[in-house]
């Protein structure tokens, strides 16, 4: 078995062809993994059938060792929380990545080209995606993953230019109820993600067609927290968000000041504050409120934001003088 450095430990069975290596089987102990862009060479293009799946079968074929120095647990893949996949790869064959239960973050280029049938299979935890385009024309990965997966989906892509876009799926619920009487299923639909995990048009995400989904979203059942988290999100990266869309989200934020503080500072997200504040400009008791909840917190670096942003709005008290 061939031993080679790498960013993570791994145990590979592959196939090299003339111009390309397949991975039918991957094996880590870590709980954030990145598979190989290339190995000898040649670019990773292909991961095989159960290539990742916990406790898969063995396969036959070339086997390599990745290491990076260390190891943490069980060569089982399921601890697996988060994974990068090859950059070259062009195709997930069927159940990929099935039964990877604790995968939380998975992160690839917009170029693979074919999912296999239950690639996500049983990815319960899975719900967090970073894409990177790799050319113009949007791929059709996120059309899949929004129809694979029913759950809510943060995604973040990368575009081109190096500018990040970051959208919130909202989830719902799809169930066939028994009509006995009528001797058949009832399709039924519930929760208001569902009109966004269909916002594609041939295979492809319009953003104006997604922002245009606002207002009936908030007629529907939702929480409150999802919302506040989208509008968040389309402002703190406003690709392609026309004057109307970002009118509509800033209007829900401002209607959500306290809200939005106390989740930013839950978050420890010290730069998404920052622009929060600049923006938003929330009103004194706001501000006391989130104070509050940061000296709690331990946060001073947020605590130091806050007070610098209540200067101004702080009374200076008598202007006073004495003679000596």
């Amino acid at each position: 078995m061939e031993y080679i450095s790498s960013l993570s430990n791994w145990k590979l069975t592959v196939r090299r062809e003339e111009e390309h290596i397949a991975i039918l089987r991957a094996v880590t102990c870590d709980r954030k993994a990145v598979l190989p862009d290339e190995l000898w060479g040649l670019p990773v293009t292909v991961l095989g059938d159960h290539a990742l799946a916990p406790h898969g079968a063995s396969v036959a074929g070339e086997e390599v060792r990745l290491t990076c120095g260390r190891e943490d647990g069980d060569w089982d893949n399921r601890r697996l929380e988060d994974l990068t996949l090859p950059g070259p790869l062009v195709e997930v064959q069927d159940y990929g990545l099935y039964g990877c239960r604790d995968l939380q973050v998975l992160r690839f280029h917009d170029g693979i080209r074919r999912w296999g049938g239950g690639s996500l299979m049983n990815c319960r935890s899975l719900h967090v995606f970073f894409v990177t385009r790799v050319d113009d024309r949007d791929g059709e990965s996120l059309a899949f993953l929004c129809d694979e997966i029913h759950d809510e989906l943060d995604v973040t892509i990368r575009q081109l230019d190096g500018t990040e876009t970051r959208l919130i799926f909202p989830d719902y619920i799809e169930e066939y109820e028994e009509n006995c009487p009528a001797h058949h299923f009832d399709y039924k639909i519930y929760g208001s993600g569902h009109p966004y995990h269909h916002v594609f048009k041939a295979k492809q995400l319009s953003l104006r067609d997604y922002d245009a989904l606002w207002g009936a979203f908030l007629k529907e059942a939702h929480e409150e927290d999802t919302a506040l988290r989208m509008a968040w999100t389309r402002l703190r990266y406003p690709s392609d968000l026309a004057d109307w869309a970002e009118e509509q989200y800033e209007s829900y934020l401002a209607e959500h000041k306290e809200e939005g503080l106390l989740w930013l500072l839950s978050r420890r997200d010290q730069r998404g504050l920052a622009f929060f504040l600049e923006r938003m400009r929330p009103e004194e008791e706001a501000l006391h409120k989130a104070c509050d909840r940061a000296r709690q917190d331990h946060n001073t670096e947020a605590l130091a934001l806050l007070l610098e942003h209540r200067r101004p709005q702080t009374p200076h008290g008598l202007d006073r003088s004495f003679d000596l």
